[in-house]
């Protein structure tokens, strides 16, 4: 439920902000008060909350992961190591289909670790928008974003990473000469250099920034939506909440999927030898 001590439009920016640490204009250090503050305390800034999130459902997922692992028998399974075992099963079907690159011992755990993170990350977007700020309100905490992937600075950080592998396995597995002559020398004749260079230097650039914007926008949108909706009157909030949640699941798993099977398609195409 919405502040009452809150205006509609001050109670949306209070649900944008992420709790934000940095350096105050005075020298100081501290946690920024509003996001002009938070603009101010420049690049090296940290949103606390979205590192908390994503850090601790990142080590959720592994506890579980490797609980399944530990506890796995060839006799009756458990609920929890069905589950493991269709989930690892899925992202290794979903490997096999989208990777033509030969036998790289990454890409499956990379991709089971994009597809289950990105999933528990989108998820905490079902909480009611005001339950976990409230929470931390009563214990002095003046803003909290639960939702990580609502923070752009989470979704390109994942699709740097992402890119990053792009980029080196594109030079081992093809040569730096190689590498470069698929940048400057395709589609296009030699002599279109400067065309081609720019041509698949956009394409190349695009590829983590499609990543990052595609989740952000996704989940940030959906946010926006909870948010609203909560401005309404209890009655109604319940009407159109639940609905909306609904719908929102197949969100929350739909850019999951898509984060992985992109990254296995760019990593794909890094392992072939030409286009």
């Amino acid at each position: 439920m919405a502040s009452e001590n809150l205006t509609s439009s001050e109670f949306i920016r209070h649900h944008l902000q992420n709790l934000t640490f940095g350096q105050h204009a005075d020298g100081s250090w501290g946690i920024a008060h509003g996001a002009e503050q938070a603009k101010e305390m420049g690049f090296w800034a940290l949103n606390i909350d979205t590192l908390f999130f994503s850090v601790g459902l990142g080590v959720l997922f592994l506890y579980f992961f490797n609980k399944a692992a530990k506890q796995a028998t060839a006799g009756v399974p458990s609920g929890l190591q069905n589950f493991v075992e269709w989930v690892v099963e899925y992202v290794d079907n979903s490997v096999k289909e989208s990777f033509s690159g030969g036998n790289n011992p990454l890409i499956a755990p990379l991709a089971l670790t994009i597809f289950i993170w990105i999933i528990l990350m989108n998820t905490m977007d079902l909480i009611p928008v005001d339950y976990l700020p409230h929470l931390a309100g009563m214990v002095g905490i003046p803003y909290l974003k639960v939702v990580p992937t609502t923070d752009p600075n989470l979704t390109f950080a994942m699709a740097l990473g992402v890119f990053a592998l792009i980029l080196y396995y594109s030079v081992k597995m093809k040569g730096l000469g190689g590498f470069m002559g698929e940048l400057c020398f395709h589609p296009f004749p030699k002599f279109l250099m400067p065309f081609n260079l720019f041509l698949e230097g956009v394409s190349l650039i695009a590829k983590p920034i499609s990543l990052a914007l595609r989740l952000f926008g996704n989940m940030y949108a959906g946010e926006m939506i909870f948010i609203l909706i909560a401005l309404l009157p209890l009655g109604i909030q319940w009407t159109l909440a639940l609905p909306w949640a609904i719908f929102h699941i197949l969100i929350v798993l739909l850019q999951a999927f898509i984060f992985m099977t992109l990254t296995i398609v760019y990593l794909s195409m890094a392992h072939e030898e030409s286009h």
